[in-house]
């Protein structure tokens, strides 16, 4: 099992910034990929950014410029740093963690945007 802690998140004007972090423990393995998702009200879960343990990003159009990811293989840690933030960045954002063909998701830190 693993367990996922998340930290940050919160309330920001349009055109702010916002670091969320995750941390995971538990039965861990060396080649891993973390990441984010999120889930806006009334729509699907959907990818915002994803980084292997090799380095290998991913991230949704709706994000790529604004926003970056980044990790700490040795603590088992990812960030992400959210620039340029807009209404329709407002979501519950997950924490992501997958392993071996298993998939984690953290409780999720909401993030609300005004305009």
């Amino acid at each position: 099992q693993v367990q996922l802690v998340e930290s940050g998140g919160g309330l920001v004007q349009a055109g702010g910034s916002l670091r969320l972090s995750c941390a995971a423990s538990g039965s861990i393995i060396s080649i891993n990929t973390m990441g984010w998702y999120r889930q806006a009200p009334g729509k699907q879960r959907e990818l915002v950014a994803l980084m292997s343990t090799g380095g290998t990003t991913d991230y949704a159009d709706s994000v790529k410029g604004r926003f970056m990811i980044s990790r700490d293989n040795a603590k088992n840690t990812v960030n992400l740093q959210m620039n340029s933030l807009n209404a329709e960045d407002t979501a519950v954002y997950f924490c992501y963690f997958k392993q071996l063909f298993k998939s984690y998701y953290g409780q999720g830190t909401q993030v609300t945007v005004s305009s």
